[in-house]
């Protein structure tokens, strides 16, 4: 079995393959003060609330953009399934072309994103994570990663809104009914959401032109994802294995042949 670990900002998302099948998937907060034993006692809670024998694991496969808790990943990976991690960093093959002009400033969440979506669904493809910030990437006809764009989060655009205002309330952050709200919470609440879903439907429409791709696929994944996806009604699929599955599949190129 083969562990996997996508360590962004607000959650971890852990996951076990066995092949290309995905065992099991669980989530935790992402938290930069865990020791490692911290860590090590809640994996090894959730391997054994589902009855999966973490001794069973040969390989661990890691993406993550929160430098400041790989110290502690490391560590939590070593003394609680006696294997060393490995990291999606530069020198690992991913099988995809990535045209950025420093590679090495690409985030590893995007590399897998672009990986997975590859492998299961092709291109030419537009992936979407919507995370703490929302990420857009993009695959060209032959499968080369192009590049694509960022933006804030829903909840980061709508936790900026509340606390950069005076008078304006913390609000749910749901599909409202109507696009024009009667009180204070509704407002905000449609001016986020259609707001938002105007945009990624906008920044779709423009990557598209770009390509020179007009039916290019688009594959969301993310917290958000499907909130947003109701909406868009621009988004052909919805994979919130995405980033997972891209990890397995790096695994299985570099490592799996060599056993």
């Amino acid at each position: 079995m083969i562990l996997t670990m996508d360590i962004g900002n607000t959650n971890i998302k852990i996951g076990v393959f066995e092949g290309k099948q995905l065992r099991e998937y669980w989530r935790l907060a992402t938290k930069t003060t865990y020791t490692s034993d911290e860590l090590g006692v809640l994996v090894c809670s959730l391997f054994e609330n589902r009855h999966v024998d973490r001794g069973a694991v040969t390989g661990i496969m890691l993406s993550s953009v929160v430098p400041t808790i790989n110290f502690t990943v490391e560590h939590m990976c070593r003394d609680y399934f006696g294997l060393e991690p490995v990291f999606v960093a530069p020198g690992i093959r991913t099988g995809v072309d990535i045209r950025y002009e420093n590679p090495r400033e690409l985030g590893s969440d995007r590399i897998c994103n672009a990986v997975g979506t590859l492998i299961e669904y092709g291109s030419p493809a537009i992936f979407i994570d919507f995370g703490t910030a929302t990420t857009f990437g993009v695959l060209d006809r032959d499968g080369a990663f192009l590049g694509g764009c960022i933006c804030p989060g829903i909840r980061l655009a709508s936790d900026a809104l509340v606390s950069g205002t005076a008078k304006l309330p913390h609000f749910e952050l749901i599909q409202p009914a109507h696009v024009i709200g009667k009180n204070t919470v509704s407002n905000m609440q449609s001016g986020i959401f259609f707001g938002y879903v105007g945009q990624v439907n906008y920044l779709i429409s423009r990557i598209r032109e770009e390509m020179k791709e007009p039916n290019a696929q688009v594959i969301a994944t993310g917290g958000f994802a499907r909130l947003i996806a109701d909406e868009s009604g621009m988004i052909t699929k919805i994979d919130g294995l995405l980033t997972l599955k891209g990890l397995n599949n790096i695994y299985q190129r570099n490592f799996m042949t060599a056993e």
